[in-house]
């Protein structure tokens, strides 16, 4: 079934209701089995051991058993991770505690014996510290219950090396060892430690927290009470059931309630869904802001270097950073200064993955001089890089959809994606987000797993990919209509345009600045191929003076086809103005292009003369001939109006517009230098060699670039902060898309003038439906094919046979340039994209 606004609308109106209006925060975090079954271990009275204290922690365990007999988390594809050996014995003797469940304690002692050895083995290398410890012990507590537990033979081995591993972390480590701030100390263990380590109740109450709990592990206080008694632990005890409905507790309590706000905004955003909720995630970091701002006490050297601490202050720092905020990079780049935790984190990289991935994200934000974050960018791509080529099957630590999202970063730079594009990876890929391993657990988010709200994400991206079709449409009948497609020389580039205006920033939906844009570009493109190789000196000398009057009299062929264009498309804008503007607005608009002409028409004359320009020279002229500003100032008229008067003026240009247009013009530069050279045109990069003789063509290469980086992080400052230039936000947003497209197509090849390079990326951007497990597999059946003619398109209408009660069909479009696609048909079921139905 097609998406549609009202379905959009209702799931928003829903997700505002259940997710950002709920007041309570411990709801959004998933419950860890193995902490719930400690609660449910725990006697209404320890004198009569006859019911449990907590009774909806133990009807959590009867209900949450997996369907293969197993309680704890999975990966993206369903499958047991390596937590669910714990926490299925702990389960599993809190239901035999209460004489319960005898047919799920079965399921599950058939889960361990199976799985057992193959889980341990799969992460064998590398099992984590609490693992270690928690795993022995639950095998001890489930003997000790008299559980039925028989291990295969073939696992001895393994877990005999587990238990060693168990003793001599016992044996080596202190109960509370301060210097290891980036582990949980022993003692947050306790339910975990063996008889023979005699803890003392005075060691326990002195290490419980002011809310009564042991390192805040709900696991551990339980102990802790059942050994003590303590009234302390009883009240945290209940506060944490209390605040927790459903009966199932998390890892950790209570949750850093900033730290969970800000994923789930992160989550939203990176979903493509922020349009729907600006103003929920402008209240939730302004007031994040404001409490950082006014937080004047200084934490403690433990809480300073924890791992959570730094996924936190870095995640808060780059969406702070994007909403427009002046924060501080020293905010996250204290753990520069501590070589003790960079090399925790270099021995055990797997480990602090999304720690490292929340951090080099962070530093995509570099602002000039910003040189801790330069060096935090370079340390979290090394970690980064060392764990990804591993490639092994951690599954305790990154999922695999994960990996693919953290390989996606270190391949592509952030300001050479597009937003559309992103938002279907993260759909995609990133099914699991641990943000970091709590114990026997991953401490995860419910709200990232909320089904509605992935739900509105596909729809939102499916509904925007039926309006980009329609648009697409559109644009081509406007450009067959003025001739702009068939001009029989350079490159057609009609679809590249749009869809490269579409995919990079998420306008509104009925937006006219995609059209203006994706129309400018194709002038742009098509008049600077005339220039560059098919009008003669004479024809562009009469075109470039045309232009300059705004008078097409007199023009034939080629030229008159682009002036009548070119008058036609500025006509268009002004026409959506207000009227009282229209004149001022479209004299403004022309003086662009006349520049944008004339600049074409100088470089013309120093090819054709041979004269060789200076750097100073060529980039003045350069910038406006690459023409970003061409594309970018009209359209930003229809998302400010105030925008119409002085900012069009070419010598007025505020200093952000300058900086996109020198940058594009260099990223240019650096992939066409060889193709410019042999057309006998210049570009930055050979006038640098050509003023230093000693230098070779990679040494250019890198002049240029390094001018390429610290503009970009020039124009990056005045994009994100408010005290730089007076456009509007909106307007600097589109600014920083057109960079992310010339980007794109310049950033390690020159793509636009290849005919291939992003036909994979059109696909996924405007016709693919998204490949997510929300929607289910549909398994092949016998097709009955029905073909139609329609305005020159042939269309294949395929349905499955009609004894499937749910009748699903796809239109077969045929497309010149991506052969036949699918397009799920409005009322019937989609087809997924794994399935065969997709492509004929």
């Amino acid at each position: 079934m097609e998406p549609s606004k009202s379905s959009i609308q209702s799931l928003v109106s829903d997700i505002k209701k259940e997710i950002f209006s709920n007041d309570n925060i411990h709801a959004f975090v998933s419950s860890s089995a193995y902490d719930t079954a400690w609660l449910a271990m725990i006697p209404a009275d320890p004198r009569k051991y006859n019911s449990p204290m907590f009774k909806n922690c133990l009807n959590w365990i009867l209900e949450n058993q997996k369907e293969g007999g197993f309680w704890g988390n999975t990966d993206e594809e369903g499958l047991p991770t390596i937590d669910t050996l714990p926490s299925t014995l702990a389960c599993m003797v809190a239901l035999k505690t209460w004489n319960v469940g005898q047919e799920n304690i079965e399921k599950g002692l058939a889960f361990v014996h199976d799985k057992v050895e193959i889980l341990l083995k799969i992460n064998y290398q590398n099992l984590p510290r609490w693992f270690l410890i928690v795993f022995p012990a639950m095998i001890a507590l489930a003997q000790a219950a008299s559980l039925e537990l028989v291990l295969p033979q073939g696992s001895e081995g393994v877990i005999a090396d587990v238990l060693f591993n168990q003793q001599q972390i016992l044996q080596t480590e202190e109960l509370v060892d301060e210097s290891r701030y980036w582990d949980l100390p022993l003692l947050a263990y306790l339910e975990s430690l063996p008889p023979t380590y005699n803890v003392h109740q005075e060691e326990i109450i002195k290490h419980l927290s002011n809310d009564g709990s042991l390192f805040q592990s709900p696991s551990a206080t339980a102990h802790a009470f059942m050994a003590t008694g303590n009234i302390k632990c009883r009240r945290y005890l209940e506060s944490l059931v209390q605040n927790c409905p459903n009966g199932g507790v998390p890892a950790k309590y209570p949750v850093d309630e900033e730290l969970v706000k800000l994923c789930m905004v992160d989550h939203v955003q990176r979903l493509g869904l922020a349009e729907h909720f600006n103003g929920e995630i402008e209240k939730i970091l302004a007031q994040i802001y404001r409490d950082q701002k006014q937080c004047k006490s200084k934490p403690g050297k433990t809480n300073i270097l924890s791992p959570i601490k730094l996924y936190k202050d870095s995640l808060a720092f780059r969406l702070f950073r994007m909403q427009g905020y002046d924060v501080n990079p020293g905010n996250f780049c204290w753990f520069l200064n501590h070589a003790e935790i960079l090399n925790h984190m270099e021995e055990n990289c797997e480990k602090f993955i999304t720690v490292m991935y929340s951090v080099y994200a962070a530093t995509n934000l570099l602002f000039p001089g910003e040189c801790e974050l330069e060096e935090a960018r370079a340390f979290a791509r090394r970690m980064l890089e060392r764990s990804v080529k591993r490639n092994r099957d951690h599954n305790f630590v990154l999922s695999k959809g994960f990996q693919s999202v953290v390989k996606h970063e270190l391949e592509l730079p952030w300001i050479a994606r597009l937003d559309h594009l992103d938002h279907r990876t993260w759909m995609e890929e990133n099914k699991i987000t641990p943000l970091w391993v709590g114990k026997a657990s991953f401490y995860r988010l419910s709200s990232l797993d909320n089904k509605k709200l992935l739900q509105l994400a596909v729809e939102n991206y499916e509904f925007r990919q039926l309006i980009y079709r329609n648009e697409l449409e559109e644009l081509k009948r406007w450009s067959m209509k003025w001739r702009l497609s068939d001009m029989g020389f350079g490159r057609e580039k009609t679809v590249y345009m749009y869809f490269a205006v579409a995919a990079s920033i998420c306008l509104p939906l009925d937006s006219l600045v995609r059209l203006i844009s994706a129309k400018a570009g194709i002038i742009i493109t098509v008049a600077d191929d005339f220039y560059d190789m098919e009008g003669s000196m004479s024809e562009l000398e009469v075109l470039t003076d045309a232009v300059k009057r705004w008078d097409g009299k007199g023009l034939q062929g080629h030229s008159k086809t682009i002036f009548d264009a070119l008058d036609d498309f500025v006509n268009e804008i002004t026409s959506k103005c207000h009227q009282h503007e229209r004149s001022e607005i479209r004299e403004k608009i022309r003086d662009i292009w006349r520049e944008t002409f004339v600049s074409w028409m100088v470089e013309k004359t120093w090819s054709h003369k041979g004269y060789i320009p200076s750097a100073n020279e060529y980039l003045e002229t350069g910038m406006i001939s690459i023409a970003a500003h061409t594309i970018t100032l009209p359209a930003s008229c229809f998302l400010n109006p105030g925008l119409t008067s002085e900012r069009l003026k070419p010598a007025e240009y505020e200093n952000i517009t300058k900086l996109l247009m020198a940058r594009t013009r260099l990223l240019n530069d650096v992939q066409s230098y060889e193709k410019e050279k042999a057309d006998g045109k210049m570009n930055l990069v050979l006038l640098h060699l050509n003023e230093n003789r000693q230098a070779c063509i990679d040494e250019s290469i890198a002049h240029v670039e390094e001018i390429v980086e610290m503009k970009r992080k020039e124009f990056l400052k005045h994009v994100l902060l408010d005290r730089f230039d007076d456009l509007p936000k909106s307007c600097k947003n589109l600014h920083l898309s057109c960079m992310k497209v010339f980007q794109m197509f310049f950033n390690s090849a020159n793509l636009l003038d290849s005919e291939v390079a992003l036909v994979d990326d059109i696909k996924k951007a405007i016709y693919l439906p998204i490949d997510h497990p929300s929607r289910p597999f549909v398994q092949p059946l016998p097709l009955v094919p029905e073909k139609t003619k329609k305005d020159g398109v042939t269309k294949t209408t395929v349905s499955f046979h009609r004894a499937w009660r749910n009748r699903a069909r796809v239109n077969m479009i045929k497309t010149p340039s991506f052969g036949t696609i699918a397009i799920p048909r409005a009322g019937q079921v989609n087809i997924p994209m794994r399935s065969n139905f997709c492509f004929i």
